[in-house]
């Protein structure tokens, strides 16, 4: 019979179809879990480190760190101002400045090249040229000597500092200099660029005293 002639070519037609038919299709689940589970599965990339302050390690590209607390957001317990360079080299490298409050937090943030810390070696130089050895000898030392006593001053502004338009505002000025217990830290980037900073309890933030230790 007719029927009897086709059947084997119908039955491979239907494994073919079968066959080309695709797995969550066949077990009703939706084509797209297994790549929603890897999504979800997948860790989240870490945020950035505005909260706590940064661990310096014994990594390879760790060449100096520089320590010290002092008192400056809080008048009872000291903050850690902390100098960390990292770089192929002591020449070739970037330091990082924060300063860390008693509580963990990072509330101040800066970074420095190798070069911002050697720049001022010019006016100790009593001839020209200096050899490799002296300028990384150099930086370091400017490391060393970042975070002397002599250079936080309290108060933050004194009765003879001026108000300059052109740095904070007027009003968290005026708000120090009414603040006898403000500690200010003052710190050189390159050859002449002197910055104070301070905590400023009204703005809950540190801020730049413009006009003042130049």
């Amino acid at each position: 019979m007719l029927t009897r002639r086709f059947t084997p070519a119908l039955l491979a037609l239907a494994t073919l179809a079968a066959c080309s038919t695709p797995s969550s299709e066949r077990t009703g689940a939706p084509a797209s879990a297994a790549d929603t589970a890897t999504v979800s599965d997948a860790p989240a990339p870490e945020p950035m480190d505005t909260t706590a302050a940064s661990v310096a390690n014994a990594q390879s590209d760790t060449l100096k760190v520089v320590r010290a607390r002092h008192l400056f957001s809080s008048p009872s317990a000291p903050d850690l101002f902390q100098l960390v360079l990292r770089g192929d080299s002591v020449l070739s490298s970037e330091a990082t400045f924060t300063i860390t409050a008693a509580d963990g937090t990072v509330i101040f943030r800066e970074a420095l090249s190798s070069a911002d810390l050697e720049a001022s070696m010019v006016y100790e130089m009593t001839k020209p040229g200096a050899t490799r050895q002296q300028r990384e000898a150099y930086v370091r030392r400017r490391m060393d000597e970042f975070f002397a006593p002599a250079k936080f001053r309290t108060p933050a502004i004194g009765p003879k500092d001026a108000y300059q338009p052109g740095g904070m505002d007027r009003t968290t000025w005026d708000d120090l200099r009414r603040r006898s217990g403000v500690v200010s830290f003052e710190y050189l980037v390159g050859k002449e660029d002197r910055r104070r900073i301070a905590w400023s309890p009204l703005k809950k933030q540190v801020v730049r005293l413009g006009g003042v230790g130049s």
